[in-house]
């Protein structure tokens, strides 16, 4: 299985390279997608990603990752999974704030986004659980920790 990523940098400061999207969600998806597929990754400012909160999830203000899955009503090769837009600012603040790692925060965020791209939700508890389990097992393949333990705190 090949995984295009298609980045689109809309945000005037410094980002990930190319390469860790792509790992990052080459890692995300390898377990559920056995054919070529492609998404976008779109970097933007607090503006664009209020706007889309707003419009697509009718909340206000920015967020750290939006995901767009796409389902084709025709077979496509290679098979398009959607957008996700991530937040630079919002990024970059959670990770001072929660002190985490930026770099691994990011990771967690695009895995995190294709994984809804993959249909995965955390609306309920139980879909939560399941969601949170298959990040965090993603995540240590790319020896990182578990995000979701606070600070000090062990696995």
């Amino acid at each position: 299985m090949t995984v295009t990523v298609d980045l689109q940098i809309a945000y005037e400061g410094q980002v990930p390279e190319q390469a860790l999207f792509q790992k990052w969600a080459e890692a995300a998806l390898q377990e559920d997608v056995t054919e070529d597929c492609e998404l976008s990754i779109r970097l933007v400012e607090v503006e664009e990603s209020a706007e889309l909160n707003n419009t697509y999830r009718g909340k206000t203000g920015p967020t750290n990752v939006l995901s767009f899955p796409f389902d084709s009503p025709i077979p496509m090769e290679p098979k398009l999974l959607g957008d996700l837009v991530i937040c630079v600012p919002v990024v970059e603040k959670e990770a001072l704030e929660q002190a985490k790692q930026l770099e691994h925060h990011w990771a967690h965020l695009v895995v995190h986004g294709c994984l809804h791209l993959l249909g995965y939700d955390h609306i309920e508890d139980d879909q939560a659980e399941e969601m949170e389990a298959f990040e965090v097992e993603i995540l240590q393949t790319l020896a990182i920790d578990n995000p979701y333990l606070d600070q000090g705190e062990t696995a």
